[in-house]
């Protein structure tokens, strides 16, 4: 873009620079038996942008600079070439370039370029500049530059033009949030991209908070990532990546702390589009839903993930006093029929007094009655002092199978293929 004023000696040159792109040839072709016959044919083998042996497809071998200010995406860098060229045949002094970049919120200063007062612009000379600017805001920018100058009557002059685009928004990010009863949270991040062309992910990490240490799941045993060496996502595509935040040792020992956690961190986003562009995006800082654990917490700690029917298996379980006072409590088991196990010990006994911000161990058996996946539940905690009942139900799955001896398998044997043995 150029401006200048008729009665300006200086004109002022804008141009965004951007990576050119591939121009493909305009493709128009018909049968040899049709009217035009190898007319069409013959003018696209012609044509300079087509690749030769391939002229049907849109392939391009040219590339085409850029004709417009084009496409901007949030968390790109835009780039201007600004040039200040003197046309006129007078003499321009103490030559000075401003260049802002007006958002919505803010004016951000650019570039600014000052001539020396003794200094003179002669006829054809140029006074040039290019900025660079990573775009963080979504919406309408504009960019101001200002041109003032002293004329050969010692008179100051100035000017100001004014480039407005729009920054778009290039990618959409999702996310959910599981609390593990591990106390572990595991973050689901969904990345669709919603530009107009395919990009590539260069990479996606989580920038965890000082609360808590991110292990990332998305790759495999080897260390290479589970989308692959280059990971192109097309235009509304999606991408969805985990991640672990184990809190650090301070949070676990103290339950209200935990509970009081809720900033996770940052998702830092690289990815590069056209060819090769580069842009990066950073979430604000993502927020989870603490878990309400009442009075009372109760997680397991230890359990066996297959059992066998009829035999008695042993876990372990967790009390934490997350209330501030001290409790005195009481533990009873409750048999479900509909969970298909029985409850192996003393229901009702006393558990003692559990100070505030404490825990304790307890062990517990139970005994499976059919086989099958069941849900561990029947617990019953009572605070003596308000006679109040904490109900814990479905707190974890065990699979139960039947143990076969060497003698069962014997029998189940034809005879048959026992004589052959």
């Amino acid at each position: 873009m150029e401006v200048k004023e008729k009665t300006d000696l200086l004109a002022l040159k804008v141009m965004r620079l951007t990576r050119p792109t591939l121009c493909s040839p305009l493709i128009v072709t018909c049968n040899p038996k049709d009217l035009p016959g190898n007319l069409l044919n013959t003018d696209l083998k012609q044509d300079i942008t087509s690749v030769p042996g391939v002229e049907t497809l849109a392939a391009g071998q040219f590339l085409l600079l850029p004709q417009s200010f084009g496409n901007i995406y949030l968390g790109e860098t835009f780039s201007s070439y600004i040039c200040v060229h003197n046309d006129s045949n007078q003499v321009a002094k103490d030559v000075i370039v401003q260049a802002d970049l007006q958002t919505s919120s803010q004016r951000i200063p650019l570039s600014s370029q000052h001539r020396d007062k003794n200094s003179e612009l002669k006829p054809q000379e140029t006074l040039d500049d290019v900025i660079h600017h990573e775009v963080k805001e979504v919406g309408t920018h504009i960019l101001v530059c200002e041109v003032s100058y002293v004329t050969p009557m010692l008179s100051r002059q100035s000017f100001r033009k004014f480039f407005k685009f729009q920054v778009l928004k290039p990618l959409d990010v999702k996310t959910k949030f599981y609390n593990a009863e591990s106390d572990e949270v595991y973050l689901e991040a969904q990345v669709q991209n919603i530009t107009t062309g395919p990009i590539c992910l260069e990479k996606v990490s989580l920038e965890s908070s000082h609360l808590f240490k991110v292990t990332s799941l998305n790759a495999t045993s080897a260390d290479e990532s589970v989308f692959g060496h280059v990971n192109v996502v097309q235009p509304q595509a999606s991408r969805q990546f985990l991640y672990c935040l184990a809190p650090q040792p301070s949070l676990t020992s103290d339950p209200k702390l935990l509970s009081g956690a809720t900033n996770v961190g940052k998702l830092d986003i690289v990815w590069r589009s056209n060819l090769g562009e580069r842009g990066r995006l950073q979430t604000s800082q993502l927020q989870r839903m603490a878990p309400d654990y009442g009075d009372i917490r109760l997680s397991i700690q230890t359990l066996p993930n297959i059992v066998y029917l009829e035999e008695e298996f042993s876990f372990t379980c967790r009390i934490i006093n997350t209330c501030e006072r001290a409790m005195d409590l009481v533990l009873s088991l409750e048999s479900i029929a509909s969970t298909g196990l029985e409850w192996s010990g003393v229901s009702g006994r006393q558990l003692g007094r559990l100070e505030s911000g404490t825990s304790l161990t307890l062990p517990l058996c139970l005994v499976p009655l059919t086989a099958g996946l069941h849900n561990i539940s029947g617990i019953r905690i009572t605070d003596v002092f308000l006679k109040r009942t904490y109900d814990y139900d479905d707190l974890a799955q065990v699979f139960v199978v039947q143990r076969f001896s060497d003698d069962d398998d014997a029998d189940a044997i034809p005879n048959s293929q026992k004589v052959q043995q």
